[in-house]
């Protein structure tokens, strides 16, 4: 079992990851398996799995410049937000980001970074 801090750590950037628009439906429905397995012997199984769909949603950076230059960016955002969502990225390309930004990505990346705590 995992330590209680570790556990309320997840539990605080899961409650920033299923908060944040950009959440996609898989990450929250990893999430509520996760939150419903902690502290329960499926816990560490559990664990695997939600760290797995994290590191297949968190969006490199290149990703988002791609996404933010496409046709979807513009029906979704419209053009000037697809143009200011392909500003900012690359902005923080050239800033040394290698990852999006968004709170969905940085709550992934947060929990992701603690990987071998958490499988530990």
């Amino acid at each position: 079992m995992m330590k209680e801090e570790l556990r309320q750590f997840v539990k605080d950037r899961t409650a920033e990851l299923t908060a944040a628009p950009s959440c996609c439906k898989e990450a929250k429905e990893a999430a509520a398996k996760w939150l419903a397995a902690a502290g329960t012997p499926a816990e560490k199984e559990e664990t695997a799995r939600y760290l797995q769909e994290l590191a297949e949603d968190v969006t490199p950076i290149d990703g988002l410049i791609a996404f933010a230059n496409s046709d979807y960016a513009a029906k979704e955002f419209g053009p000037e937000g697809a143009k200011n969502l392909a500003a900012h990225a690359a902005d923080i390309k050239a800033r040394g980001a290698k990852y999006c930004d968004c709170a969905a990505c940085a709550a992934a990346l947060a929990i992701l970074n603690r990987k071998d705590e958490l499988l530990g």
